[in-house]
């Protein structure tokens, strides 16, 4: 008696922290897109079926993307470059790098460094997670910026939440010793998750045990406004990575 036909088994569809958007842009980021996409870029790197997912792969030369060797700032999620192109202004001697997984946001990026005139900022289209476990080297961070990540509030959702216990242990390889990972939040859920995330690491110390005050770099968006005006409080957090870094 001949059975049905086996089929391979199918792949567990990968966890990610975003969620799918519409990929149209409007004329302004298309055309930056278009003008400046040589010049932000960051080209030739290998995918996976999903897209936004980075593959193993070496990790890329940051001294040939910048032109030169200098401290790596790496943020997570660029808005619309508000941020990056504050940092930029205010740290000249400093490379930084931005990850943003939707293509009309980093339209919007684009044009926002250009008019700000910036010269040691590159992007990543693609996701952070995977692209800090297959695009960076062990030791190649000396400082991360992760504002507002998505809170995912519902229960189900808690394991899509940026800032977990895996993807910290990522971080902690890829920070420098003393390297500092800077987040803000405006949920009191999610500040309280990152506590408890931090709390249970050893190779991060707190800067700020009773609170950390506000980056005075980081500009005030639209959105953290209108979280203010709703009356939510901003929490921002400073950890510094302590210890050795293990590949």
């Amino acid at each position: 008696m001949s059975g049905a036909p086996s089929r391979p088994p199918v792949a567990a569809r990968p966890v990610t922290t975003f969620i799918r958007r519409s990929p149209r842009m409007n004329d302004s980021q298309s055309a930056a897109w278009r003008r400046l996409g040589d010049r932000f870029l960051v080209p030739g790197l290998a995918r996976g079926s999903m897209t936004p997912l980075f593959v193993p792969q070496p990790p890329i030369d940051l001294d040939a993307i910048f032109g030169h060797p200098a401290p790596l700032l790496v943020e997570i999620g660029t808005g619309s470059g508000e941020n990056l192109a504050a940092v930029a202004g205010e740290r000249p001697e400093w490379n930084l790098l931005g990850f943003e997984v939707y293509a009309k946001v980093l339209g919007s990026t684009m044009s926002r460094l250009e008019r700000a005139g910036c010269t040691n900022v590159r992007l990543i289209d693609g996701d952070a997670v995977t692209g800090l476990q297959h695009l960076l080297a062990p030791g190649s961070i000396s400082e991360l910026h992760t504002y507002f990540p998505d809170p995912w509030h519902k229960s189900r959702h808690a394991k899509r939440r940026l800032v977990n216990d895996d993807f910290a242990q990522l971080v902690a390889t890829r920070l420098v010793p003393g390297g500092l990972w800077r987040l803000a939040t405006d949920w009191p859920d999610y500040a309280a998750h990152i506590r408890k995330v931090f709390g249970s690491l050893p190779q991060f110390e707190n800067v700020y045990p009773g609170g950390a005050p506000r980056d005075g770099t980081r500009p005030v968006t639209k959105f953290e406004a209108r979280a203010v005006s709703e009356g939510r409080t901003v929490t921002d957090f400073v950890y510094a990575r302590i210890g050795q870094v293990q590949p």
